[in-house]
């Protein structure tokens, strides 16, 4: 009784977010960086976008060639570094964004299979899972990187030559403008191929808990089936712990993604993100001229941004996990 009386007196979800400080700034601070670095880019001077010869100006300086003042500095091609911390956000919270929705779904829909069938198929699914486990997660996203590379970036390229023939002006513009992303596209795939396996075990055992509970029972008594069950019953009462995880996946895709363009593996030049920006920043320190900022900014803007997905997952988390206490 005082465990039903505890449930029902438990407040709403949202409700213990908006108590959660921590949470909260972090979902307004998420927010303003989403808006400013998708809307802001698209309305700064030409000058700024351009390499110039204004190369290593320190913060806060007016270039000779442009006259414009660089709020955060410049870099070895003269262009702008809030420029280019901007159009790298755009790419690395893409990244992360779009691999974590790939990862969701294959991981929801493995899950929720495997949990709700159970025997033999869940005992085969989840040894698959295992085995997947053991294989270095890096090291599979480099070969498919270096394996389907060239091959989507030709097929571009054939898309792009054919709409020039075809005088479809959109598809040939949208297709050259591909061409430098399409590492980053393929790295998207393989993120997505590679994170899911910790979604598809929690939702695996949400899903043994909730097949037993009375509604599923009664629902497999009327005479429906599995994937009507799954469809219907199951997957509105995961929707609050696929919604928690998800925000915790995307900061580690986006790690994923600024350790392989660190590497030189990610996205390429003149194209950036933030791990490419950090690589760039870590090539010109040294003792004798510190050039702090091109490594100082990038490395903060990420730190903030994953720190606020953390706290942000661990608030909702708090909030929708039932087995949390308030």
């Amino acid at each position: 009784m005082p465990d039903v009386l505890k449930t029902l007196t438990r407040p709403n979800g949202w409700a213990i977010v908006q108590r959660n400080r921590p949470a909260m700034i972090s979902l307004v601070f998420l927010f303003t960086i989403v808006v400013i670095a998708f809307t802001v880019p698209f309305f700064l001077p030409a000058s700024l976008k351009s390499t110039s010869s204004d190369t290593f100006l320190p913060p806060l300086t007016k270039g000779v060639e442009s006259a414009m003042l660089h709020l955060f500095g410049t870099d070895k091609n003269g262009q702008d570094l809030f420029y280019r911390l901007l159009t790298g956000a755009q790419v690395s919270l893409g990244v992360g964004i779009v691999g974590a929705f790939i990862s969701l779904i294959i991981g929801t829909l493995y899950g929720m299979i495997s949990g709700y069938f159970g025997g033999r198929v869940d005992a085969l699914m989840m040894r698959a899972v295992d085995m997947l486990y053991a294989v270095p997660r890096i090291l599979f996203i480099m070969i498919f990187i270096a394996a389907f590379d060239s091959v989507f970036k030709d097929w571009l390229d054939g898309a792009r030559l054919w709409a020039q023939q075809a005088e479809w002006k959109s598809l040939e513009e949208a297709a050259r403008y591909l061409i430098p992303y399409s590492k980053i596209l393929v790295m998207i795939l393989s993120l997505g191929l590679v994170e899911w396996l910790t979604m598809a075990r929690i939702i695996r055992g949400q899903v043994l808990v909730l097949r037993e509970l009375t509604f599923v029972t009664a629902s497999r008594a009327m005479g429906q089936s599995g994937w009507v069950i799954l469809r219907k019953h199951l997957l509105p009462n995961l929707s609050t712990l696929i919604l928690t995880y998800l925000t915790l996946t995307i900061p580690a895709v986006i790690l994923d993604e600024s350790f392989l363009s660190f590497l030189g593996l990610g996205i390429e030049d003149p194209a950036a993100s933030w791990g490419s920006l950090l690589k760039d920043g870590a090539q010109v320190i040294n003792p004798i001229e510190s050039k702090w900022w091109l490594l100082a900014f990038p490395a903060l803007l990420m730190s903030l941004s994953l720190l606020a997905l953390n706290f942000l997952g661990d608030g909702l988390r708090d909030a929708f996990d039932p087995k949390s206490a308030d």
